[in-house]
């Protein structure tokens, strides 16, 4: 399979030497949640390989993370399909590394109103206040998705952006009409699910289907100046995608840890839904085909100009050559 990612490449087939050089790869956290590679660093995936991850500081969201990466603040980026593709039209080299998150049945971002409101449908939300953790990045996109699919116009709704931990409180307290909770907020959701009093009206899995969220992205150059350290990288952050799916209760006890150690409430932990991905971090093609004919249809990039393969990380090498 031409387009499959370094991750699966090397669980059959790494044969470089275990330590190469010291890496340390820097990154922006999420609130409420846990990315792969902090899962593996936890589980000591990263253990005599060279390679250590760090966090200095806080992402509002997919977009922040993506600056953050391109001004070289932090080596490791993470945002919404459609937030990586217009950050690479714009001229960034970035590249795909696996998909972060996976939308399905059980791992979903969902849009949600109070027991009594009137809105019921996605008609519904035309004018209403819908609140998103930032804009240009997933929900905003599943908002236009959701409106265009009815035939409506793209921006019918209006969106603000409101941090994760205070979604709940901005929809009880009347200032939004909808709050949308992502698929990486599965805790924040739980949360609020578990309080009562609100309803659901559509999930991104009902408009996109089964998809990647978003992927994480290292910069071209970086990969080429360090392939052996991407290659450990992407290889024990899948690792840990795969435990996740196989230990729910267990990545939720280290959720709760990571949590506490931040300053974040830990109780949220019980919520976590996942991380959605197939077995192995492995995308497909409609990963990213998917965003890249939405930002064809919207006139942001040329028909033919961007392919799913020019985006996706194979192996090390091919990036370094490129």
């Amino acid at each position: 399979m031409k387009h499959v990612l370094i991750s699966l490449t090397l669980s059959t087939a790494l044969t470089a030497p275990a330590w190469a050089e010291d890496v340390t790869l820097r990154y922006l956290a999420s609130h409420g949640g846990i990315a792969a590679h902090e899962l593996a660093q936890e589980l000591g995936y990263f253990d005599g390989t060279g390679v250590t991850v760090e966090t200095v500081g806080y992402a509002s969201g997919g977009p922040e993370s993506l600056m953050a990466l391109a001004g070289g603040s932090v080596d490791i980026g993470s945002a919404a399909t459609a937030a990586v593709l217009n950050s690479i039209i714009g001229g960034n080299e970035f590249v795909a590394a696996y998909p972060t998150n996976g939308i399905n049945k059980d791992v979903k971002s969902i849009f949600y109103v109070l027991e009594d409101s009137p809105i019921r449908t996605v008609e519904d939300i035309q004018g209403k206040t819908v609140a998103v953790n930032t804009l240009g990045a997933h929900l905003d996109y599943t908002v236009r998705e959701a409106l265009h699919q009815k035939g409506l116009p793209e921006n019918a709704a209006n969106l603000v952006t409101v941090p994760g931990p205070q979604l709940e409180q901005v929809l009880r307290s009347g200032q939004v009409d909808v709050a949308a909770f992502g698929y990486w907020q599965t805790t924040f959701e739980g949360a609020a699910r578990k309080t009562g009093g609100l309803r659901e009206v559509f999930d991104d899995n009902q408009i996109l289907g089964d998809i990647a969220g978003g992927f994480t992205v290292l910069r071209k150059d970086w990969v080429a100046d360090h392939p052996e350290a991407a290659q450990h990288f992407v290889r024990q952050s899948a690792r840990a995608l795969d435990y996740a799916r196989e230990n729910p209760e267990e990545t939720r006890e280290i959720l709760a840890r990571v949590l506490k150690e931040r300053g974040e409430n830990p109780e949220v932990a019980q919520y976590f839904a996942g991380f959605g991905v197939r077995p192995g971090g492995l995308p497909t093609e409609r990963d990213i085909q998917f965003w890249i004919d939405v930002l064809v249809r919207e006139g942001k990039l040329p028909e033919g100009q961007l392919k799913a393969s020019d985006v996706l990380l194979t192996t090390a090498e091919e990036v370094a050559a490129r």
